[in-house]
């Protein structure tokens, strides 16, 4: 019997079965991202340079995995404008989430807590992989890049203590409106699809019950408000909560 070719998990010819949504290896990629991340915020409590290298960590990951993509695609002559440009918002969340790690920046923070939950919550859950089935290399490599910001986004949050406030929702929701115009001029003008404002994903996606482009994009926006709002509310609720306990325990005034 012939040896197994390893190299096929890296190729961008191959020829076995492509990505399986919710198949068995792709549940198990989703237990794997779920353990890391519980081990990651075992971190809470610690002192200063244990969390500190959790968070270089997490940034040298994120950095590694998204140069690994952009190295494959390169060196087999995949690396082209309309795919391989930082503009997707991931894409952009990796760059400034690596920076947010190191330097604990706020509003990047706040960046990283509403989008690089939500966005790559879908991302790893349809994953973007095209023909290529776990554990092709860039299967691998979507799972990981999304999973990352997530895992990132909830230690920034958990560990560190950092917290969005309303400003926050203002800020991402406006500045992410912003962004998302920005590139769909890109995308008028170079002919290309970032952040699909010009056309659904080749995959399966949410968008697929939103209706036909651009229809779409209306819905997509107010889901990406309503999920900003979604992950604001345990904070909010937790200052209501408390300045309701600080109201009740003051001691009323003559």
């Amino acid at each position: 019997m012939p040896p197994a070719d390893w190299t096929q998990w890296f190729r961008p010819d191959y020829a076995g079965p492509p990505f399986e949504t919710f198949g068995g290896r792709h549940l198990a990629s989703l237990l794997a991202i779920a353990l890391f991340g519980a081990w990651m915020l075992r971190h809470r409590g610690a002192d200063d340079a244990t969390r500190r290298r959790g968070r270089l960590t997490l940034s040298a990951m994120l950095v590694v995995n998204e140069l690994s993509w952009h190295w494959w695609a390169a060196h087999f002559g995949l690396w082209t404008i309309d795919k391989m440009l930082p503009l997707h918002l991931c894409t952009v969340l990796v760059w400034i989430g690596a920076y947010g790690l190191v330097t604990l920046n706020l509003t990047i923070y706040e960046f990283l807590f509403f989008m690089g939950i939500s966005g790559p919550l879908q991302g790893v859950l349809t994953p973007d992989a095209g023909p290529f089935g776990l554990p092709h290399y860039r299967a691998v490599q979507t799972l990981v890049s999304h999973g990352l910001l997530i895992v990132a986004a909830l230690y920034l949050t958990v560990v560190e203590g950092m917290r969005p406030t309303w400003s926050s929702v203002r800020r991402v929701i406006g500045g992410t409106l912003i962004y998302m115009a920005v590139v769909t001029s890109i995308n008028a003008a170079l002919g290309t699809n970032y952040m699909w404002t010009m056309g659904k994903p080749p995959v399966t996606s949410l968008l697929d019950v939103l209706g036909p482009w651009p229809v779409y994009l209306v819905p997509m926006i107010l889901l990406g408000v309503a999920n900003v709002l979604l992950l604001y509310l345990p904070f909010w609720w937790r200052d209501r909560h408390r300045e309701r306990n600080a109201a009740t325990s003051r001691p009323p005034q003559t």
